[in-house]
């Protein structure tokens, strides 16, 4: 079995957004593990226009081209990890948008999250935990938390991510959940896909 890819998607699009710093932080970490083969994917390069199809792509294909790269390109993965900026309680409207883009590429997949704000993004984190599900993702239980203490120590350059002990061990753990369960997942998709093509042999 080829090692399973894993997205890490920067959940917002913002020109003065922080995403730029946990994504390089948590790559680099994502990157030492052996098991798994990591891309960074920026919701930048996907202009996705606010949710106008028909209906949902599960039930009827998307008209618009971006959305149609931008399903191409989550379905070559077997796990994500996103950043997730906190917005009033919640995450960006820009990284929702692109989750109700997709919607079978995501299937049995594992999700996890790197937050930040005010409580370290855990809101935002929580209400994406539950939109990870209706898609049928598996969100990890580890997650990375950035506090509003820690996240002001970086943006005013006095300290970067990697020096904060607690963010490591909380980023390494997450990268293992997602290894484990891409691995376990990616197995149990393809056994399907052999399981498929024995019935209609």
């Amino acid at each position: 079995m080829s090692k399973p890819k894993i997205a890490i998607v920067v959940g917002s699009t913002r020109a003065a957004r922080f995403a730029d710093t946990p994504v390089e932080w948590i790559a680099r970490i994502a990157k030492s593990h052996a098991d798994i083969e990591v891309e960074i994917v920026d919701l930048r390069d996907f202009p996705l226009p606010f949710f106008d199809e028909v209906a949902s792509s599960a039930w009827v294909p998307s008209q618009n081209e971006v959305a149609q790269r931008w399903q191409k390109k989550v379905a070559e993965f077997d796990g994500y990890i996103f950043t997730a900026a906190e917005y009033n309680h919640g995450p960006t409207a820009v990284l929702k948008n692109a989750l109700d883009y997709a919607a079978t590429e995501w299937n049995k997949k594992p999700a996890g999250f790197v937050g930040y704000g005010g409580v370290g993004g855990a809101r935002a984190v929580e209400q994406l935990r539950m939109h990870a599900v209706e898609l049928q993702m598996a969100p990890t239980k580890a997650a990375v938390h950035i506090v509003w203490a820690d996240f002001l120590a970086v943006r005013q350059g006095e300290k970067q991510l990697s020096d904060f002990e607690h963010l490591n061990q909380s980023a390494n753990g997450l990268v293992a959940e997602i290894a484990w369960w891409a691995k376990a997942l990616k197995i149990a998709r393809e056994a399907d896909v052999l399981a498929e093509e024995a019935k209609a042999a």
